[in-house]
């Protein structure tokens, strides 16, 4: 557990601290997803029941240099499966909360392939950034691939993209034709900026902050769009987002398919953030774009000859 100062815990603020002390602290919670206030009070409960769900998968503990990753994979109904896809959770959540989304892909007679990023559900470490989830999809997606698509919720669809554009310090790139990107954020400094506010980092704090993320990344923050992303892999994009999403606004989503080249945007109400996981329209509509998607890569590419 990281120490700070009572007092600061209670008011969640670091606006007291010296720029340095609060930048390493502010870096250091960011980092911990158990610290996060993202996470519900119940996540236990939450977790423990959603497991149930992972029952039939099969599992295996696969040894990285970032964390020993826990994978769930669960096969299709027929021998041979139409392609493998690889679902990826968001920033404090887990494999499990993903089974709703993931059986009806199975039953489209995909191999799905889940797993718990690092500090994760099951996976190992306590602590994690970007990087370090980026590095560790890209060796579960190598794992299990080739893949026909990955599929992602929140914050895991920047680490997704992170892993298939392989930019330093990533070992290597991740091969992806396509992305789901459900309730997915557009910048990495809008999230960084929503922490600060929510911590109360004055302008130094934040800078220090942020520059320790920079470090690790070993670019400007800046980089780190979903767009920017899209564009330097030249991954097809799905965008899926609620437009009463109170955590990651909609304009989000219209940032995303107004600037990458391809990208379609599919709207939903009613669902929010987390629900839009469960609801069956959004796995139907998924499994809809895959279906669809997939047919069209197997089709022939026929050239016209002169005569």
């Amino acid at each position: 557990m990281i120490w700070l100062p009572k007092d600061i815990w209670s008011g969640q603020s670091l606006s007291g601290l010296p720029a340095g002390a609060a930048g390493d602290a502010a870096f250091r919670v960011f980092c911990t997803p158990e610290l996060s206030h993202y996470r519900a009070s119940n996540h236990p409960e939450l977790a423990a029941r959603a497991r149930f769900h992972l029952r039939r998968a099969n599992w295996e503990r696969i040894a990285t240099p970032v964390a020993d990753i826990q994978t769930y994979v669960f096969e299709p109904d027929q021998r041979e499966a139409i392609g493998n896809v690889l679902v990826v959770h968001g920033w404090t959540g887990e494999a499990s909360f993903m089974t709703a989304i993931a059986e009806p892909i199975r039953r489209a007679g995909y191999r799905v392939i889940l797993f718990d990023l690092p500090a994760h559900g099951l996976s190992g470490a306590r602590s994690t950034n970007l990087i370090a989830c980026a590095r560790a999809t890209a060796m579960i997606g190598a794992h299990f691939g080739p893949l026909s698509a990955i599929v992602a919720h929140s914050f895991g669809g920047m680490i997704s993209l992170v892993g298939v554009e392989g930019h330093p310090p990533m070992p290597h790139a991740l091969e992806a034709p396509r992305i789901v990107l459900v309730a997915s954020p557009n910048s990495l400094t809008e999230v960084t900026g929503e922490f600060a506010e929510r911590w109360r980092l004055d302008g130094k704090g934040r800078r220090a902050f942020e520059a320790r993320l920079e470090r690790i990344a070993g670019r400007s923050l800046s980089c780190f769009t979903v767009v920017k992303l899209l564009r330097a892999t030249g991954c097809r994009a799905f965008v899926i987002h609620d437009r009463e999403d109170h955590e990651v606004a909609f304009r989000c989503a219209e940032e995303i398919a107004s600037g990458a080249e391809g990208a379609e945007l599919m709207a939903y109400s009613g669902f929010g953030h987390r629900n839009i996981l469960f609801a069956p329209p959004v796995a139907r509509t998924i499994v809809s774009y895959l279906s669809r998607t997939e047919a069209k890569a197997a089709q022939p590419a026929y050239s016209v000859s002169a005569a």
